[in-house]
């Protein structure tokens, strides 16, 4: 084992912040992203063209976000490398995710007909609508395995408690998406076309970036010590495999369950009517805008607590998690308490549409409360993230799911939409409860 000789920083509550903020400015830039997409395309004053943007960013935003677990797998395996000291698994282990997520984007290339033929149809829309999205996708899909490459590389600056390089790599990315959008369509007028060549470019480009960032970081870790040729032995040890193909499918797995989870929830209000669906739309919008700030303390948390396991010290653990859960529920509080005060002003900004906004009024308290509710779930994916105690997480979030389609069985057909937002509050307290229920044997591990 390569070791390297390190000060122990404490776990503190600054050092907390210090690594969740810029998590949180790096999650801002992604509605950002989206927003310029629609931006230059609805200049072109063509509906089926904004359809078609919207149809193929969906498409690949549930691909992408189906493979989210090769971002949070590598974050909690690099930082335990980092707690045990040991260099050369740091190296290794950022190898088998480049290599896992450069082979499954590869994968998608080769299936890109079928499964962009079985997303179309599954999404429908008018000719216009899917020409133009099948455009897109085909000209998009190819930038897959930089994109699994660059989860990889997220996963390895956050494990290493870097998240400034995280927020560079995003900002390259989706800053220069939006450049070439702009010059793309409103330069060079390539339409939905130049929104994908403009995205392919921004996500090749960020993992070239993203890798010239990490091998320097690599050599800053060992001053004076040149890089050694790659250790294949290593990267390719049966055991170190199967242990990262192991967490990789338990989230894989949890991951399925948490987006059929929001897909139902969209489903079950698509089908009380047009205006209930929209009211629920925006209202989500709320409950996102939180997560994203949220996400930061539980991606300290990760990295953190992947760092005790990996030191193998309970009390580094019970710091980080009481640090960082700290300040995740005071955020939490603070955005509850805005929704109630400012709530309504934010929904008369997003729709002038009378009926939609006396809708969603109506049901902004559920809204409200979700930070407050949801924000144990979020710490203890983190944890267990962190820990890779990614088992834990896939029983805990199939029996959470089983709950909140028995809740919504129980509640929607006796309090409408009223049941269905409290069904969806049930998932969040139950998602918390059953990853608890297994938080002292994680600690006992140790």
């Amino acid at each position: 084992m390569v070791e390297v000789e390190q000060r122990v920083v404490p776990v503190t509550r600054s050092r907390v912040f210090k690594i969740a903020w810029p998590i949180v400015l790096s999650n801002a830039t992604v509605p950002l992203l989206g927003l310029a997409d629609t931006a230059v395309i609805g200049n072109l004053g063509n509906a089926a063209l904004i359809g078609a943007i919207a149809v193929g960013a969906m498409i690949f935003s549930f691909l992408y976000w189906g493979f989210g677990f090769l971002r949070m797998g590598t974050t909690g395996l690099i930082a335990q490398a980092l707690g045990g000291r040991d260099e050369a698994e740091v190296r290794a282990t950022l190898m088998r995710a480049l290599l896992f997520g450069g082979v499954t984007g590869l994968i998608l290339v080769v299936l890109q007909y079928p499964i962009m033929l079985g997303a179309l149809a599954a999404v429908g829309g008018s000719p216009e609508v899917e020409a133009n999205a099948q455009a897109y996708f085909q000209i998009r899909i190819w930038g897959a395995p930089a994109t699994l490459a660059t989860y990889a590389l997220l996963g390895f600056f956050i494990g290493l408690q870097n998240s400034r390089a995280a927020l560079v790599l995003q900002l390259v990315l989706n800053g220069l998406n939006i450049g070439l959008d702009v010059l793309f369509v409103m330069g060079l007028h390539m339409g939905v076309e130049g929104v994908a060549l403009g995205t392919l470019i921004a996500e090749v480009t960020a993992a070239g970036f993203g890798l010239w960032m990490a091998l320097g970081m690599l050599r800053q870790r060992l001053p004076g010590i040149p890089l050694k040729p790659l250790d294949w032995t290593r990267i390719l040890d049966r055991e170190a495999v199967r242990k990262t193909v192991s967490v990789n499918f338990d989230i894989m797995i949890r991951t399925l369950c948490l987006i059929f989870s929001f897909a139902w929830f969209t489903n079950q209000g698509a089908k009380s009517g047009d205006v209930l669906l929209a009211a629920n739309a925006i209202l989500m919008q709320l409950v996102t805008f939180a997560a994203f700030f949220l996400d930061g303390f539980a991606f300290s948390a990760e990295s953190l607590v992947g760092e005790a396991v990996g030191a193998k010290s309970r009390a580094r653990l019970k710091q980080a998690v009481l640090y960082s859960t700290e300040l995740a529920v005071a955020t939490a509080a603070v955005f509850s308490v805005l929704y109630f005060i400012g709530g309504s002003f934010v929904i008369d900004a997003l729709t002038s549409a009378e009926d939609v906004r006396a809708a969603s009024r109506e049901f902004l308290v559920w809204a409200a409360v979700s930070p407050m509710l949801a924000i144990w779930c979020y710490q203890l994916d983190g944890i267990f993230i962190g820990a890779t105690r990614t088992k834990d997480m896939r029983n805990a979030m199939a029996l959470s799911l089983a709950i909140y389609l028995a809740a919504f069985y129980f509640l929607g057909e006796r309090f409408g939409n009223h049941g269905l937002w409290a069904a969806l509050s049930i998932f969040f307290i139950a998602r918390a409860m059953t990853l608890y229920a297994r938080y002292p044997a994680l600690v006992r591990s140790l």
